[in-house]
């Protein structure tokens, strides 16, 4: 069922991002905040099951943290991007096509933004869902959900503010992103996510729980 639950969260996380985005009045005031709420109550509802990752970016710091197995992540991956993909098709059929150019960001620019807001996102999920000493916290959701809600309203119009590969694969289906793009975001995603675990494995050398 983990699988299943990554699938379904990272489904609403996109489908949020694609319902707020395309064809609505000033989408960068009001969508930050219904995508990090997304992300929020969808990491509460299934953080019990998968841990609620919905980011390959953010398996990839788990696995890093040696909290999940290579093939359990291989296995998040593919429920992460087929949900993301099918989120932002079916997004298309309920809104149409964008009606607004895709963005086309600086590449340097992009990376670092993509790159900084990342790390933030998998630091504060392995921060507060891998370490003992915030075992059985009730903030985790709110905490995770508010690093992108930060992230978006900070830099979203300088990347997109994806931190997300599989939220990129599904900007570039609805044509938000260029598909020339999505290396910027598949780079600094993964960058990002590994440096966290880095960081975060040499703060907690000794600590070890159970696998999601």
């Amino acid at each position: 069922m983990k699988f299943v639950y990554e699938f379904i969260g990272t489904f609403f996380l996109m489908l949020t991002v694609g319902m707020t985005v395309i064809n609505t009045n000033h989408p960068e005031i009001w969508a930050p905040l219904a995508i990090g709420s997304a992300l929020a109550v969808m990491v509460f509802a299934g953080g019990h099951v998968s841990g609620g990752h919905y980011n390959p970016a953010v398996s990839l710091a788990v696995f890093l943290r040696k909290k999940i197995s290579f093939e359990n992540m291989v296995g998040y991956w593919v429920a992460q991007f087929l949900g993301a993909a099918v989120a932002a098709f079916i997004t298309i059929y309920l809104k149409g096509e964008a009606s607004t150019s895709p963005l086309q960001p600086d590449a340097l620019k992009a990376l670092l933004a993509e790159f900084l807001f990342t790390f933030a996102l998998c630091y504060v999920v392995l921060n507060v869902a891998t370490v003992k000493a915030t075992t059985g916290n009730s903030y985790f959701g709110w905490a995770i959900g508010f690093t992108v809600l930060v992230g978006a309203y900070a830099v979203g119009a300088v990347s997109g503010g994806a931190f997300n590969p599989a939220v990129a694969l599904g900007i570039s289906i609805l044509n938000l992103s260029l598909w020339s793009n999505i290396w910027i975001f598949i780079v600094a995603n993964f960058l990002g996510a590994a440096v966290a675990a880095l960081v975060v494995n040499q703060a907690h050398e000794r600590d070890s729980r159970t696998e999601f």
